[in-house]
């Protein structure tokens, strides 16, 4: 009897742009496809989508916009093949400026239409910030991932990205209704009540909303983020993974998993600007070897040694 096939959606988002969200994407999928796991890369970064470059394959006839705008029934006849034979890809470029203003129902379609798709593993490579599309999608994935880059700029574009997410789902809880006041006031860095930091929040709702108090600890326990941090060049900045994951624990209370750094690599760009995919023109280069522990980190396997 043919097993059960076990499907997850990955997101990958961050707080800016410039961080190398597609390249990570990417490489995410190529290394599951090589796994031999069937693998389908969706880029929803709406407006600036480049993801088909990232595996080395020009703009597609059929993009996601064909399905959004109904030109296309099922969002499996917007798929196309990729260099690798278990991955196909699912494009966002040259799609129309107004495609960011999807209809929630349509949104709502996308989503379902995304679980249905005939795949081990589904990757998203979002846009970057806090637009209401990125994070509907971001919350609705299996396996949560902000990647981040060793700047100050990035570092900060991160920590709004995780407060707005963590604040969006709580918001979509009904269960937490009593307290949605309470998080919205949160969200205004500046709130009148003083509510800085979601731990302030966290001692607002005990105080005066104790009954709610375990139901929002139930959900914060149960709400898991990643974090990959890219282009590192020191010691120094691989650490800074560890100190953002301390920060999200002290804060936000949530669980986070720092799952490792992608060192910055000459080679990297070398690809980018032949429009090939890095990891595989160069297999054996740090971006390659370093990515492919993080992926078998995420789905359990024992990682190679390097």
């Amino acid at each position: 009897m043919k097993a059960t096939r076990v499907k997850q959606v990955w997101a990958v988002g961050s707080g800016k742009g410039g961080v190398g969200k597609s390249l990570i994407s990417s490489t995410l999928a190529i290394n599951l496809s090589k796994l031999g796991l069937k693998v389908t890369a969706i880029d929803l970064d709406l407006g600036g989508a480049n993801l088909h470059t990232a595996l080395g394959i020009p703009i597609p006839e059929k993009t996601l916009g064909d399905f959004l705008q109904s030109r296309s029934s099922h969002l499996s006849e917007c798929l196309t093949a990729t260099p690798l034979y278990n991955l196909e890809i699912i494009s966002g470029a040259q799609d129309p400026l107004f495609v960011t203003q999807t209809t929630k129902e349509k949104k709502l379609e996308l989503l379902n239409s995304i679980r249905s798709l005939d795949s081990d593993y589904v990757i998203l490579d979002l846009g970057a910030g806090t637009h209401s599309s990125t994070v509907q999608f971001f919350l609705a994935a299996d396996v949560k991932i902000v990647a981040f880059i060793p700047e100050p700029s990035s570092i900060e574009g991160a920590y709004r990205f995780i407060k707005a997410i963590y604040y969006q789902n709580l918001l979509y809880s009904p269960e937490l209704s009593p307290i949605h006041e309470i998080l919205r006031v949160g969200m205004n860095p500046k709130n009148s009540a003083k509510l800085k930091t979601p731990a302030d929040v966290y001692h607002e709702v005990s105080t005066h909303h104790p009954q709610t108090l375990p139901k929002l600890v139930e959900q914060l326990r149960q709400f898991h983020i990643h974090l990959i941090l890219n282009q590192t060049r020191t010691q120094n900045d691989t650490e800074l993974g560890d100190a953002v994951k301390n920060v999200c624990k002290k804060y936000f209370g949530i669980p986070v998993n720092y799952l490792g750094a992608l060192d910055y690599d000459p080679l990297v760009w070398q690809a980018v600007r032949r429009k090939k995919s890095a990891v595989i023109e160069y297999p054996s280069s740090r971006l390659a070897l370093n990515s492919e522990q993080i992926t078998r980190n995420l789905i359990g396997l024992k990682p190679h040694a390097i």
